[in-house]
This record gives C-alpha cells, sequence and structure tokens, in this order.
C-alpha cells in the first residue's frame, strides 16, 4: 500500500512541461477519477498513490506543484501527515488542494493554517476541475495583480457561477473530458490597485456603537431560513451576508464558532461555503482563531474592522429594524 502507482517523469519536469499534480487518495477508482480530473484541468499526472504513502513515514520524493489528498477520515496518523504537508507546501509555494467529509471537517480544516489550502467537502468532479484551475491560477511565477476586496468577491461569485455549469455537465455527461485543459489564464497587467479604504477610514473616525442584540441577528437569520421553506435555497443564496450575521450574533454572545456550523449556517453547499470563508478571510473580513486547546482544531470570527462595520449597519438600522423583520 505505500507504493506509488506511479511516479513523476523527471525529463519532463526538467524540460518545462505542463505543471505537474501529486494524487493521494484511498481506492484506485477514486485515484483514477482524480487522477482524469487533474489531466482536464490540463496538469500534468505525477506521484499517485494511497494516503498511506504520507502516513507511513515516507517523505513525498518530490512535492508536485499541485498536491491533491483525498481524506476521508481523520484519524491522527492522516492529520499529522496533513499538518507536515501543509508547512511543507507553503514553504515550496505548492497549492494543496484537500477534499474531505463534513465529519472530519473541523479536523482537517484545523490542519491547514500555512498553505491556503482548498478544502473541498464531498466535491463533485466539477468541484473539484473548478479548485484545481484556482491552484493553476495562484501558483508562484504566474504574474497576477493585487486584487481588490470588491475584484475577490466578483470572481468567486464568476467562480460559483462556473462551479455550476461544471457541475451540470458533470451530471449530464458522466464524466470530463480528458484531452486539453479546462482553464487557460493570461497574465493581468501589473501595478494594478483597486482597493478604496474611504469607507474604512471613515468607520475610524466614528466611535463605535454597540453590537446588536443577538436575538435580533438570530431572528433575522431564522426568517431568511424560513424562504427556503416556500422557494428554491439557491433563488436567495447570499452565503456572505449569512456568514457575516452568523459571526455578527456568536460575538455579541461571546461565542465560539467552528468552520463546520459556519458552512451550515451559510444556506449553500459546504465547498461553496469554505470558499467564500477562504475569500473573506484573505480579503481581511474575517480571522482564523486557533484553538489552545487543540491545535487540529480551528474557529472563525470576524475581523475588528468587520465588527465596526457590522454594528455601524444595525446602528444605522436602529429602531427600525424590528419592523424590518
Amino acid at each position: 500500500m505505500g507504493q506509488a502507482d506511479f511516479v513523476y517523469d523527471m525529463a519532463g519536469m526538467e524540460s518545462g512541461a505542463a505543471l505537474a499534480a501529486a494524487v493521494y487518495a484511498d481506492g484506485a477508482a477514486q485515484r483514477q477519477a482524480i487522477g482524469e480530473d487533474a489531466a482536464a484541468a490540463g496538469l500534468r499526472l505525477g506521484e499517485i498513490g494511497p494516503v498511506t504513502m504520507l502516513t507511513e513515514g515516507a517523505a513525498v520524493r518530490v512535492l508536485a506543484d499541485v498536491v491533491v489528498l483525498d481524506c476521508p477520515q481523520a484519524d491522527a496518523a492522516t492529520l499529522a501527515a496533513l499538518a507536515r504537508l501543509d508547512v511543507r507546501a507553503a514553504r515550496a509555494g505548492a497549492q494543496l488542494v484537500v477534499s474531505t467529509t463534513l465529519d472530519a471537517l473541523d479536523a482537517v480544516f484545523g490542519c491547514l493554517d500555512q498553505s491556503r489550502a482548498q478544502v473541498l467537502v464531498d466535491p463533485t468532479r466539477g468541484e473539484r476541475v473548478i479548485a484545481l484551475g484556482r491552484a493553476l491560477a495562484i501558483l508562484p511565477g504566474m504574474r497576477v495583480r493585487e486584487l481588490s476586496q470588491d475584484d475577490r468577491l466578483t470572481l468567486l461569485r464568476l467562480t460559483e457561477q462556473v462551479s455550476e455549469i461544471a457541475t451540470r455537465l458533470d451530471r449530464l455527461s458522466g464524466g470530463l473530458p480528458r484531452d486539453g485543459g479546462a482553464f487557460r489564464f493570461e497574465s493581468p497587467t501589473q501595478g494594478y490597485r483597486g482597493e478604496d479604504e474611504s469607507c474604512e477610514r471613515k468607520l475610524l473616525r466614528q466611535p463605535r456603537p454597540p453590537l446588536p442584540d443577538p436575538r435580533l441577528v438570530r431572528r433575522i437569520i431564522r426568517q431568511r431560513r424560513l424562504r427556503d421553506r416556500f422557494f428554491e435555497s439557491a433563488l436567495f443564496a447570499d452565503p456572505a451576508w449569512d456568514i457575516l450575521l452568523d459571526l455578527t450574533a456568536a460575538r455579541a454572545e461571546h461565542a465560539r464558532v467552528s468552520v463546520t456550523s459556519l458552512c451550515i449556517a451559510s444556506g449553500v453547499p459546504p465547498t461553496t461555503a469554505l470558499r467564500w470563508i477562504a475569500q473573506m478571510v484573505e480579503a481581511g473580513l474575517l480571522v482564523r482563531v486557533e484553538d489552545e486547546a487543540d491545535r487540529r482544531r480551528a474557529f472563525i470570527a470576524l475581523s475588528d474592522r468587520t465588527a465596526d462595520a457590522m454594528a455601524h449597519y444595525f446602528a444605522e438600522l436602529g429602531k427600525t429594524a424590528q419592523k424590518l423583520v
């Protein structure tokens, strides 16, 4: 079980061929499916083998540009290997794409705090190809301009639309094409900076009002969920706002929120929620808080800047907030 299905073509790597992907998953069928998805995204397949290759003490011989790991269970050996891989990928500039289950999400997420890995929960093949394409876009050596917060949200919404299309096509075709790349990226012009800090400066000049009554925020959340009983939930999907509302209530209650709980509160599939959480953390809207009692666990919270913005928002609503809900 510790042997790779096959290993890197070192000659191809030295000649500047396509970027390489390493695949680790238990089960030959799962490895084959992930390998096909990597090829569909335009990656050259490198080392492929079971997860035990990472847990039996054998280091990855060559760290690929993209490492895809299927980790449905969160046993101690796998989590330890995942934490080591996370540190090594961060140092090498490699991209990690880790798929897991909802039950193991908190433990897996807690191990990935260095490499900015993409975490998928029971992903479809379309979702995995989207993640691989995003990994290609941000690999070192790709000239990518610094994105403003508006740019990040626009790109994320576009990604969700493409992911939904890919998932539907996946269901219709029963698979993804093996030849050709599914993604092509061009480097935008350098020197672009679009972030507007005028709103932030305005908030900093004003005294911070108290956070809203958490009972009011919970009531808003319940009424938002009530719509799902009568309409298709995707019609009203707004994960960013649902995430902000849940974390605002939790902050007012002095409660900590796990990533699994936040995914559920977002009202969208976990993989979609994780993409939003990752982008919101990167944009400075949310922060990751390590659990001092268990280093394998992490929580998500509002940044101070975002808490100020939410407090000002509810203060602006004032007494009319009760009527709005």
